[in-house]
């Protein structure tokens, strides 16, 4: 059985919004400030101000009676929408801040990267924040000195390691910090969503070292938008709104579950008047339309069926050399495919006259896998030119056919889920 590395029990954050912050006092001030008081609550009576006690301010629940268990060599990462209490959360288990109720119980040594420089002693070089921050964890000298040159090659700052750390740029703040969090031997790891601060490269880097970090049997929990991420590296996903656990489970299931909650479907678009149609002075839409091949916007669509994604435009110049582009984005933001009508056999190449168009692409059956789907469109002017987009014209749903769901359990991987010839020969019997 595993071990319980992280308990939480009727965890709760409350946080006052509109206090105002008082700076810091003499004596003189304070003792000043208690004789006056009552005075000035008088005045405001006299005034017509609120009677509402002094202090009184809104209040809001950062969390809201949060219970979870974390075991040993888990891989944790936590979704929601900014102010869900995602961070808030993290920040309670790294002793960063005090529950106002509930507990969290932590059991190992923690590396945490919760923001740009956490732990970081900014009149210090980086060197020695290395070492700082590896006294915090518990480490001793001789097991920092073995991981240091790993750690600055990592980091990819060896020519500042010797420079204050208050003259790095944030970006060299963030890859030293995730540096120093993942490479001195943390038992477990936090990472905030801190890593969008670097760059694609560096993102690349720092997932495949937590990975490292989870192969090795250590507990990561990693916050995060980045969904793609979440799914490549996190087995368990937990999904919080406003402060509660809404879903906690298998990372797959619980992220489509979150974007099916934030998304809904448009499988039909009309715009009836051509002056208010989208579109500009070159071209306007008419309709938007994905559907079966042979049937309307509202029936299903399966992963075995072929249909159509249809566009209806005004073309408004005459003999202008136009085409429609589409993508087609999955719910985990991966392009599973684009095209444009190369092999259309009239108007390929050929100008268009000014009028009423209807442009289609055939999708065939067994091709994309199951899930939520989004339209991109583009209209191109001369192979070159973007003269109109629309990032999510459309969006609708790939559902599993009904003799996929009895000879398959569990959803399949990748953006597209083709039929593919296989053959398979016996090359000696044994």
């Amino acid at each position: 059985m595993n071990n319980i590395v992280i308990k939480v029990e009727g965890l709760s954050k409350r946080y006052h919004i509109g206090a105002k912050h008082k700076a810091y006092q003499t004596f003189r001030e304070a003792l000043s400030d208690a004789v006056t008081a009552p005075f000035r609550k008088v005045a405001g009576l006299l005034r017509g101000q609120a009677t509402a006690a002094a202090g009184m301010h809104e209040i809001i629940w950062a969390l809201k009676d949060i219970s979870l268990q974390i075991n040993t060599g888990e891989v944790v990462g936590i979704i929601g929408r900014n102010g869900a209490g995602k961070t808030t959360l993290l920040k309670i288990l790294s002793r960063i801040t005090e529950p106002t109720e509930g507990y969290a119980e932590v059991h190992g040594r923690m590396g945490t990267l919760l923001e740009v420089g956490t732990g970081f002693h900014q009149e210090l070089t980086g060197r020695e924040n290395v070492y700082l921050n590896g006294s915090i964890l518990g480490m001793r000298r001789g097991e920092i000195d073995n991981k240091f040159d790993e750690i600055v090659a990592f980091a990819e700052i060896e020519k500042f390691i010797d420079t204050p750390v208050k003259f790095y740029s944030s970006g060299m703040q963030v890859r030293l910090a995730f540096s120093v969090a993942s490479h001195l031997e943390p038992e477990i790891l936090l990472v905030d969503e801190v890593l969008a601060v670097g760059d694609a490269s560096f993102q690349r880097k720092c997932l495949g070292k937590m990975g490292d970090v989870a192969e090795a049997g250590r507990t990561v929990l990693f916050v995060s938008h980045n969904l793609v991420a979440i799914q490549r590296l996190c087995s368990r996903v937990i999904w919080l709104d406003e402060g509660e656990i809404v879903e906690d489970g298998q990372s797959g299931e619980v992220v489509s579950n979150y974007l099916k909650m934030y998304s809904s479907t448009q499988k039909e678009q009309k715009w009836s008047d051509m002056n208010t149609a989208p579109g500009n002075d070159s071209v306007r839409l008419r309709r938007a339309c994905v559907h079966p091949e042979d049937g309307t916007s509202d029936d299903q669509i399966t992963v075995r069926m072929p249909f159509l994604i249809e566009f209806e435009f005004w073309n408004l110049v005459p003999d202008s050399n136009i085409r429609i582009n589409i993508m087609l984005i999955t719910e985990h933001g991966i392009t599973a495919f684009s095209s444009s009508p190369y092999q259309e056999m009239i108007w390929n190449g050929n100008p268009l006259p000014i009028g009423l168009f209807r442009s289609a692409c055939h999708i065939p059956g067994d091709l994309l896998n199951a899930g939520l789907h989004r339209v991109m469109i583009r209209v191109v002017k001369n192979n070159r030119y973007i003269i109109y987009r629309s990032e999510d014209i459309l969006s609708f749903d790939v559902h599993d056919s009904s003799d996929e769901q009895v000879t398959y359990f569990g959803g399949r991987a990748g953006a597209v889920r083709p039929i593919l010839k296989w053959t398979t020969e016996l090359l000696d019997r044994g």
